[in-house]
């Protein structure tokens, strides 16, 4: 079966882009990147830390995630016109944290090339719509719940924990999105990030960490080992956060703002990037949802592209300097990355649980969810697997029939 043709690019070069890139986009672009270096990069830390991932590797976890993703934005979205920003998956990060938590890197690495090979074939067939319509979105939305739900009670921790520097965050973040006028100018994570600075700052809590860990970043290369075990626990639920939950929302919103993104490209260069990250220990690629939304936000259609090469030139210079951004962040106390990783889940944890429970499907979402939260390894294979495999059965089952 041959892939359907995606249409032809019409590429934008270097002058193209800079009389496009209007003050709109240019701040438009600014809050994007500053969305995805905030509480994602949080995200990932916490992951490492159940993993005891050292600094050096967390740095290159995160170069891999910005450097060679940011590079991946700029050339497919000055070739199409169109803005396709690619980051990490940020619910795969999440179930790699599991993982980590009873699997060594270099097994979770292997997982990643897999996905990344298992991806790449989707993307060359053309079976994408197939393999998205194989789960229902309710029964994967209720697996997703189930492994975001500790960043929810991570925040709750951390405002019993340290509640002068958790309490702050949490208030700024409830005040700017209940005002959306602010929150046009001040997106509330970004707020948050700002709030949580000062409350550090006031508690005296800051440590500057050493010269040496604020040099350019470079890259640790991991070499992957193969585990039955991890394999079978990672790479379905890693492809199916990649293709149904994070790429299929970047398609919804770049379909919502008149936009056309090449489904099949971008599926193969998830896939072909998500392999090569894996060599830095990086987590799979996708197509990010709020951040091309961001970037489609504002100033006309045909110029959103230019807005999303700028996130990907910062996404260069963040990478390069993942290694002072890791230690930046490492020194900050707990609950300011455990309130900055919670707060910005929770919305995509309200929409996981609105989805799972909200139509169909409901009894497989419920196991799913269920099992997940048990976090009970079988056969040395992760529960979210499980509970996928468990609430497809127990829909088929229990669930009214289309």
């Amino acid at each position: 079966m041959s892939a359907p043709t995606d249409r032809a690019p019409r590429g934008a070069g270097p002058r193209d882009i800079l009389r496009d890139l209007g003050p709109t986009q240019a701040v438009n672009a600014l809050v994007g990147f500053l969305f995805a270096a905030t509480g994602p990069v949080a995200i990932i830390l916490s992951a490492g830390a159940q993993g005891n991932l050292s600094q050096t590797q967390l740095a290159s976890w995160i170069f891999g995630s910005f450097f060679v993703n940011g590079l991946l934005t700029i050339v497919l979205s000055a070739w199409h016109r169109t803005p396709l920003i690619h980051f990490f998956t940020i619910p795969g990060t999440v179930l790699v944290g599991q993982a980590l938590g009873h699997a060594p890197l270099a097994q979770v690495v292997g997982a990643f090339i897999a996905t990344g090979v298992l991806i790449s074939a989707l993307g060359l067939t053309g079976w994408m719509k197939r393999a998205q319509a194989a789960v229902p979105m309710p029964i994967v939305m209720g697996m997703v719940a189930g492994v975001f739900l500790r960043f929810g009670t991570d925040v709750i921790r951390a405002l019993h924990d340290d509640v002068w520097i958790a309490a702050p965050m949490v208030l700024a973040f409830l005040v700017l999105s209940a005002a959306p006028r602010f929150a046009r100018w001040m997106p509330p994570m970004i707020g948050v990030l700002m709030v949580g600075v000062i409350a550090i700052a006031l508690q005296g809590k800051a440590s500057w960490p050493q010269a040496s860990s604020l040099a350019l970043s470079m890259p640790v290369l991991q070499y992957p080992e193969w585990s039955w075990p991890i394999l079978l626990e990672l790479v379905v639920p890693l492809a199916i956060t990649v293709l149904v939950v994070q790429n299929g929302q970047g398609h919804a919103v770049l379909q919502a703002a008149g936009h056309q993104p090449p489904v099949n490209t971008v599926t193969l260069a998830c896939g072909l990037t998500s392999i090569l990250t894996a060599w830095v220990g990086s987590v799979s690629t996708c197509l990010t949802g709020p951040t091309n939304a961001i970037v489609c936000s504002g100033g006309p259609r045909e110029r959103h592209y230019s807005g999303a090469v700028l996130v990907g030139v910062l996404a260069l210079i963040f990478g390069a300097a993942s290694t002072a951004a890791t230690a930046l962040l490492l020194a900050a106390p707990a609950a300011f990355v455990a309130v900055l990783a919670g707060l910005a889940m929770i919305r995509v944890l309200g929409g996981a649980f609105g989805t799972a429970f909200g139509g169909s499907h409901s009894m497989g979402a419920l196991t799913a969810f269920v099992i997940t939260v048990a976090n009970l390894p079988w056969l040395n294979i992760g529960a979210p697997f499980w509970g996928l495999v468990a609430g497809l059965a127990v829909s088929w089952l229990l669930d009214p029939k289309p």
